[in-house]
């Protein structure tokens, strides 16, 4: 999802059963810590609203609170077989996260710009979606190229330590880490143009990674190696370079 694609949700489907979930850990995290929280929300697929989920679908729930450390502790549970992952942070901390272009930015941004609200009473979550949209205007390029690096080294460290586990015939350990190679790439890519995924699968899906092998996914790599030299910094250099960094 490019970041032209962005809009707060609609009137939730309440026939789903995620919601209905989702609205019971919101009424029980208010009931519980009323002076704490100043925001609950909805993010990932449920927030999307673009496919059912059914009884064993997942609920992305973030609680924002006053103050660092306040309200419940950030959990995952399983709850009347709705899986619910709980996320806790405090609002000011949230914030500073969304206007952080990091290397993992295209698989966090999807949920500081697609929420629906559950408890928003100030209007927090579309001043978190300003800040962060505005963060993207800011941004040079050289941010996104440098995270991007980031990003690659992880990926090629991934896909070296799975090609020796093949050639040790530890396949299940060879086949775990270039998934973590073909995330790692489709991440690159997302931060070379600017672009956000919704989760780790649609990363691998949409830059066409998904069931790429270990030769193709070195390809990858070195071509991205190669635009990253051209963007100004190559992967490879001195003691000096890494000192500087």
């Amino acid at each position: 999802m490019d970041t032209s694609d962005v809009e707060l949700g609609t009137d939730p489907h309440l026939d789903d059963p995620r919601w209905r979930v989702a609205e019971r850990v919101s009424a029980a995290a208010l009931r519980r810590f009323p002076a704490d929280i100043l925001a609950v929300a909805v993010h990932g697929p449920l927030a999307h609203g673009d496919d059912d989920g059914g009884g064993d679908g997942e609920v992305g729930l973030l609680l924002a609170t006053y103050r660092p450390d306040n309200g419940p502790a950030p959990a995952t549970r399983r709850v009347d077989g709705v899986l619910v992952d709980l996320t806790v942070a405090g609002a000011d901390d949230y914030l500073r996260q969304a206007r952080t272009i990091s290397a993992l930015w295209p698989l966090t941004a999807d949920r500081y710009v697609t929420t629906r609200a559950l408890h928003d009473p100030t209007g927090w979550l579309r001043g978190l979606r300003d800040e962060h949209l505005a963060r993207l205007a800011r941004a040079r390029p050289a941010e996104f190229s440098t995270a991007a690096r980031q990003a690659w080294y992880r990926g090629s460290a991934a896909h070296a330590r799975a090609a020796r586990l093949a050639e040790w015939y530890e396949t299940d350990q060879a086949l775990l880490m270039l998934g973590e190679a073909r995330l790692a790439a489709a991440t690159v890519n997302g931060l070379l143009s600017r672009t956000y995924f919704r989760d780790p699968g649609d990363a691998v899906r949409r830059t066409g990674l998904a069931g790429a092998d270990m030769t193709e996914i070195g390809a990858v790599l070195a071509r991205q190696a190669e635009e990253l030299a051209a963007r100004g910094r190559p992967v490879d250099g001195t003691v000096d370079d890494l000192l500087d960094a």
